[in-house]
C-alpha cells in the first residue's frame, strides 16, 4: 500500500518519504480502515521534526485524525467491516493516517454521517478537547467569559463554537486581518488581533478590569504568559497545547496569589461511554448547525510535504485536510 512515513527528522520537505509499505493488521480493540480522508495537525509537523513527544520510532506513518470505511478489526471491537468512521489513528504502532490503510481505536471511532470526509476527519480531536475542556473540566457557565488563544486554528475555531453554544461570551485571539475577520465568523464576540493589540490590556479593558473566567489555550509560551495576567479571581486556566512551540510556565506564587486554577486538558484516559455521550451531544450540535468543521483546504494525497509546510507558515485558518489516495481533493 501507499504510506507516506518520517524516515529521518526534520522539516516534512526533508523528513518525508512515500513508499510501498506492508498492510498493517490490527491489534485487539483496533480498526483498520481504508482512509479516505486525514486532518493535519500541528502533532504531525512536531513528529516530522522529532519534538513530540508521543514520536513513534522511525519509519513511522503519522497522521492522527481521519476517516474511512472499516476493512479488518481486532478482537474486542464493536466497529463492523464496511462501516464508515471517523476516528483517531493508533499513530504510536507506526500506522497512522497519511497511508492507504491505517490503524484506529474501536474506543475512540464513530460513524462519519452526516459529515463530509474532510469535515469527519477534523472533527474528533478539536470538538472532543474542546468538550473535556470547557464542558467537563472548565465547567464553563452561561455568562461567564472565554478567551481562546490561537483561536483561528483548527482546536481553537472549535473552542470558539462550543463555548458560543455554552451560552459564554467569547473573546478570540488571532494574527492578522484575515484572521481576525475568520474568527469574528466563527462566533466570537471580540477579536484581539495579538500582532497589533497587547493581549492583558485588551482583555482587561473588554472586561472592565475584571478579567476572563476561562482560558482555553492550545498555544502556550507568551500567549500563556499574557493570560495568565487577565484571568478573573477563581478563574480556570486550560492548557491544551503549545502551538508555539513551548508550554505555558505556570508560576505557582503567581496562580496561588492571584486564586486561579491551572487545569491539564487532554481527550485520553476516559472510557468509551463517556466519549460516546459526548459524541452525541456533539452531533445534535452539529446537526442543528451550531458548530461545524472550518475546512481550509484539501490537498491531494501526494501533497503530504507541501500541506505540512502550509500548516507550518501560520497562514492557516481552520482545517487542513489530505485526501486519501486515489480519492479527489
Amino acid at each position: 500500500m501507499k504510506a507516506w512515513q518520517v524516515v529521518e527528522h526534520g522539516e516534512p520537505r526533508d523528513a518525508l518519504a512515500l513508499v510501498d509499505a506492508p498492510v498493517p493488521e490490527p491489534e485487539p480493540g483496533m480498526l483498520r480502515l481504508r482512509v479516505a480522508a486525514t486532518a493535519l495537525g500541528l502533532p504531525d509537523l512536531f513528529m516530522c521534526r522529532g519534538t513530540y513527544a508521543l514520536t513513534p520510532q522511525r519509519p513511522f506513518s503519522p497522521g492522527q485524525e481521519l476517516v474511512g470505511t472499516v476493512t479488518a478489526v481486532g478482537e474486542g471491537c464493536e466497529a463492523r467491516p464496511g462501516q464508515r468512521v471517523m476516528a483517531v489513528s493508533a499513530f504510536t504502532t507506526r500506522h497512522g493516517g497519511f497511508a492507504e490503510e491505517a490503524l484506529a481505536f474501536d474506543h475512540f471511532a464513530f460513524p462519519a454521517d452526516p459529515l463530509s470526509d474532510a469535515e469527519a476527519a477534523g472533527f474528533l480531536i478539536p470538538y472532543h478537547t474542546a468538550w473535556v475542556g470547557l464542558v467537563r473540566r472548565a465547567r464553563v457557565e452561561k455568562g461567564e467569559s472565554v478567551l481562546v488563544l490561537g483561536a483561528a486554528g483548527g482546536t481553537g475555531s472549535a473552542a470558539v463554537m462550543l463555548a458560543r453554544t455554552l451560552g459564554a461570551r467569547v473573546i478570540a485571539t488571532a494574527g492578522g486581518p484575515e484572521k481576525v475577520a475568520f474568527c469574528r465568523e466563527l462566533g466570537a464576540d471580540d477579536v484581539i488581533d495579538y500582532r497589533s493589540e497587547d493581549i492583558t490590556a485588551a482583555v482587561r479593558e473588554l472586561t472592565g478590569g475584571s478579567g476572563v473566567e476561562v482560558v482555553y489555550d492550545p498555544v502556550g509560551g507568551d500567549a500563556y504568559r499574557a493570560a495568565s495576567r487577565c484571568i478573573a479571581h477563581e478563574g480556570r486556566l486550560l492548557t491544551v497545547g503549545f502551538a508555539s512551540g513551548s508550554w505555558g510556565d505556570a508560576s505557582v506564587p503567581h496562580l496561588t496569589a492571584h486564586n486561579y486554577s491551572v487545569v491539564g486538558v487532554f481527550p485520553s484516559g476516559y472510557d468509551r461511554a463517556f466519549k460516546a455521550a459526548a459524541q452525541a451531544e456533539l452531533m445534535e450540535l452539529y446537526r442543528r448547525g451550531e458548530i461545524r468543521v472550518p475546512v481550509g483546504a484539501v490537498f491531494p494525497f501526494e501533497q503530504l510535504p507541501e500541506a505540512l509546510g502550509e500548516l507550518a507558515s501560520g497562514r492557516v485558518k481552520g482545517k487542513l485536510v489530505l485526501a486519501g489516495p486515489g480519492q479527489v481533493a
